[in-house]
């Protein structure tokens, strides 16, 4: 049975508004074997796609290899747009060394309630994925249950976004914060039969032949980062 713990600590800043809520990163990432093209920070899968979908909305140019440069530039964007990066999963077992949310047993959570009080500009939560099982939004469900609260659907158009109360202190008065949820079509390859599904994918793809579920990913993420 595989360990698989999460490498890194949740990147999060005093000002930061929007927080990417994943699982956990490929296990080559825990056991240091990264991949030419890899980058050894949040999401630094190549075939993740994260950030080639930030990097073409932006026009970065990053950097794709395992050098501290190619951290920084990462480090260095989501500073300056106020977004942090918490996955849900702390640790996980497997008895097949592989990517998969399926093959997650033993999950140990993180408390991103926990942080979401102690950050109280955090306003958005962005998840890498819907409320299939094992997903980002899954867990996260399961995890309000222990604070007593859930989800509330605004819009159930891809990406559906949800929103919950969470109660805040403030000079010794208490108010409710509303934070808002997006559940993004996942950066995978797995997910590239769901978009095609789409409507709107369909569309697209009539208009436009060159259109693809790359170019369809890039235009849901432009509207959140």
């Amino acid at each position: 049975m595989f360990f698989h713990k999460h490498p890194y600590q949740p990147f999060i800043q005093k000002d930061t508004k929007k927080l990417i809520v994943g699982t956990l990163p490929p296990p080559r990432f825990s056991t240091g074997e990264l991949l030419e093209k890899d980058v050894n920070f949040c999401y630094g899968s190549y075939y993740n796609s994260l950030w080639l979908f930030i990097d073409k909305i932006h026009n970065l140019n990053l950097r794709y290899d395992n050098s501290q440069k190619a951290i920084e530039e990462r480090k260095q964007f989501l500073i300056k747009h106020k977004i942090g990066v918490c996955d849900i999963v702390d640790s996980a077992e497997r008895e097949k060394v592989d990517a998969s949310d399926l093959g997650m047993q033993n999950i140990k959570l993180r408390d991103v309630i926990g942080y979401l009080k102690q950050y109280p500009s955090i306003e958005t939560i962005l998840f890498t994925g819907g409320n299939s099982k094992n997903g980002p939004e899954y867990f996260f469900r399961r995890h309000l249950k222990d604070y007593d609260l859930k989800l509330e659907l605004v819009n159930n158009v891809v990406p559906r976004i949800h929103k919950f109360s969470l109660s805040h202190s403030e000079r010794n008065e208490e108010s409710q914060r509303i934070i808002k949820t997006v559940s993004l079509t996942s950066g995978s390859g797995a997910a590239n039969i769901s978009i095609s599904r789409l409507p709107l994918y369909k569309q697209l793809k009539a208009k436009n032949p060159n259109f693809n579920t790359f170019d369809f990913r890039v235009m849901q993420y432009s509207e959140f980062f």
